[in-house]
């Protein structure tokens, strides 16, 4: 297996020879599974998309740690010291993302190198220096630009794209760059199991106007070249089209995970006994400094039928997965995983457009409340166990129960990830929204609440246990949208979370032993947050 993802990569690239020889689907310009980027003799080898975000916030979170204050990704209370009090944060942040392809006429389409960069920083935070997220004090002159995607596309015939480098990596089997934002969070499986970018090849190809495959392979970590402590992962995706409206896929991936922890987000590590866990929210394995090693499987189903309203009133989707597999545990006993969970949306279009609507959306994931103390764990993992952000979750409309999409270089909330800790998660949330005027002015509400589905516990140093409950919050929240010119929107947003008793233990709240301020079985300040947003998407 040492060689495994080379030997995957050998393959498919024989496999794309053997397409490019093939006979060409032949159907039309309208009918094709991807948009065929067409460009007139006098138009430029080079095209650019830009995505400019500016933000404004006050909320009362904040991260406790002096040296987490520029970005703060992960789980609310979790290791990235997020906590919320009685004082109120204040602050703007704003983000630049151009993305830049290139068409040689020389290959007529043939080919194309796609790139994308990202600029990120607080107002004020720091200047004359280097590094990623950073760059906006008086003065300015920081070196940040962050490398987001840099690969190559490959399209021997209509229906076959083949892309190749650092990619993005989506549970999705549509190709991300034709693939808008809402198409992928209604879709497929949501990103909740894979939403980044990875380094390796994926082909998609369509041997049908109504069918969709994509099989990939890549590397999640090399560590060191002449050793067999790799991370790597591997997937195979298809989807069927039922009809005009409806349709059906699956999709299974596997991870070989030999790395024992090594490489990862900073000191932290990555893998599945690493500090990454507490920051995520995902599950830790908790087997100390002992190697291991990991085999895990995804394997699930989707479907949707008109997700966007676009082709009627009605529109509906979801998935269901389950994840298998055994990790090894030196001088241990071996752990079995067998955890499942799934999502569920229906939406009703009553008005106009499609921002009159209702939707409920809902999620359920399995959960356990003893660890791996029974050489068993039931719960679910996701690409946050190998990454940071690995998985996204912010498809439900909600703000602090499960995150928003709209952020710069903090993206928390009480539930950043499907597993929930390991103690599971089942949420439901309900939205509406209206067009005040017609595309130009959306006001929507929604609210949603969630609940464990394992009950956490804290064993104090005097050996007492404190446990918390399963309800983890109620949150309400509102939207305003004006939409000034095409694709540049001005937005006002807030949100309130009421906490619930799944807060009531060290397990969850983040307090210790050793915290002079509050009982260690104190609930924390509810989080609320107020922030406006302007967002211009450039052709």
């Amino acid at each position: 297996m040492k060689h495994a993802y080379l030997s995957v990569l050998l393959i498919l690239v024989f496999a794309i020879s053997g397409f490019a020889e093939a006979k060409v689907m032949t159907s039309s310009d309208e009918d094709e599974p991807y948009p065929v980027e067409k460009k007139s003799d006098e138009e430029s080898e080079f095209t650019f998309l830009g995505y400019y975000f500016m933000k404004y916030t006050r909320s009362n979170i904040a991260p406790t740690n002096e040296f987490l204050k520029g970005q703060v990704v992960g789980r609310l209370y979790g290791g990235n010291t997020t906590r919320t009090s009685e004082q109120t944060s204040a602050y703007s942040e704003q983000r630049f993302m151009p993305m830049i392809t290139y068409t040689p006429r020389l290959f007529d389409g043939w080919a194309k190198m796609r790139m994308s960069f990202e600029f990120d920083w607080t107002h004020g935070d720091v200047n004359y220096t280097a590094g990623g997220n950073f760059g906006g004090a008086y003065g300015a002159d920081v070196v940040n630009m962050q490398t987001q995607n840099l690969f190559f596309e490959l399209r021997p015939q209509k229906n076959l794209i083949v892309n190749a480098g650092l990619l993005r990596f989506y549970d999705n089997v549509r190709v991300p760059y034709y693939t808008p934002v809402g198409s992928l969070v209604n879709k497929g499986f949501r990103l909740m199991l894979f939403g980044s970018d990875a380094s390796g090849i994926n082909v998609h190809y369509s041997p049908r106007q109504n069918l969709h495959t994509k099989l990939g392979a890549y590397q999640l970590y090399e560590n060191n070249v002449e050793q067999d402590d790799d991370v790597q992962l591997f997937e195979a995706m298809a989807e069927y089209d039922l009809d005009v409206i409806n349709t059906i896929g699956f999709g299974a991936w596997y991870v070989r995970d030999h790395a024992n922890g090594e490489g990862g987000v900073s000191i932290l590590g990555q893998g599945l006994n690493s500090g990454l866990s507490n920051y995520n929210g995902v599950f830790n394995f908790d087997i100390g400094n002992r190697d291991y090693t990991a085999d895990i499987f995804w394997l699930g189903s989707s479907f949707h039928g008109n997700p966007l309203l676009d082709q009627g009133r009605w529109g509906y989707n979801g998935f269901a997965f389950t994840t298998l597999g055994q990790v090894k545990v030196a001088g241990a006993s071996d752990v079995d995983v067998m955890g499942f969970g799934g999502s569920a949306r229906v939406a009703y279009k009553y008005g106009r457009t499609t921002n009159d609507h209702i939707a409920v959306d809902a999620i359920f994931t399995s959960g356990d409340d003893d660890g791996i103390d029974d050489d068993t764990y039931s719960g679910v993992l996701t690409g946050n166990n190998w990454t940071s952000p690995g998985a996204l979750i912010f498809g439900q409309g909600l703000y602090m129960l499960t995150p928003h999409g709209n952020v710069v270089n903090r993206y928390y909330a009480a539930v950043v990830d499907i597993q929930n800790m390991g103690y599971g998660m089942t949420t439901t949330a309900l939205s509406a929204a209206y067009d005040i005027v017609p595309n130009k002015l959306r006001v929507k509400v929604g609210g949603g609440f969630g609940m464990a589905n394992a009950d956490p516990s804290y064993v104090m140093a005097d050996n007492s246990v404190i446990e918390g409950g399963r309800m983890i919050g109620t949150e309400v929240n509102l939207n305003l949208r004006w939409t000034m010119r095409v694709f540049l929107d001005l937005e006002l947003h807030a949100a309130y979370l009421a906490l619930g008793d799944f807060y009531e233990t060290p397990a969850t709240n983040g307090w210790r032993d050793s915290d002079p301020v509050k009982l260690a079985d104190q609930r924390p300040e509810d989080p609320w947050t107020v922030f406006a947003t302007l967002r211009w998407i450039m052709f």
